[in-house]
């Protein structure tokens, strides 16, 4: 099941790099359990519970609030039930112009092909200097 789970998790990133939200929220559980990293700006509504929660707290306010916001995938780790995926966030805020570089990592855990939980652990002080 960890291969399918690891495929399922690489084709959400695809998604997500083409600007395919529906295919993004297909892949997550109504229940799904969406935590932002700690100080991160959008983890003032933790823990997001179901996809439209997801959209309307953090997917619509990355589209919002920056002039693009993309990903660079680096490892992508097998851990049975769990996808570990480490990276970079690429992004220009609009309201400042700054960008960032900062590393990430993601946390999924999945069950019959859905994520039902995503943590995420980010470089929150790149961000914050890029919005102030």
């Amino acid at each position: 099941m960890s291969i399918e789970n690891l495929n399922v998790i690489r084709d959400m990133y695809d998604a997500f790099g083409r600007g395919d939200i529906d295919a993004v929220v297909a892949t997550l559980d109504p229940k799904v359990e969406w935590n932002e990293a700690e100080n991160f700006p959008y983890a003032d509504r933790n823990p997001y519970i179901g996809p439209q929660a997801v959209v309307e707290g953090v997917f619509s306010r990355l589209a919002s609030e920056w002039e693009y916001w993309s990903l660079d995938m680096e490892q992508f780790l097998d851990a049975g039930d769990y996808v570990v995926v480490t990276g970079r966030y690429h992004a220009t805020h609009k309201g400042t112009g700054k960008d960032i570089r900062a590393q990430f990592a993601h946390v999924w855990q999945l069950h019959d092909g859905k994520a039902v939980r995503f943590q995420q652990y980010a470089d929150t002080a790149q961000v914050a200097a890029a919005i102030s």
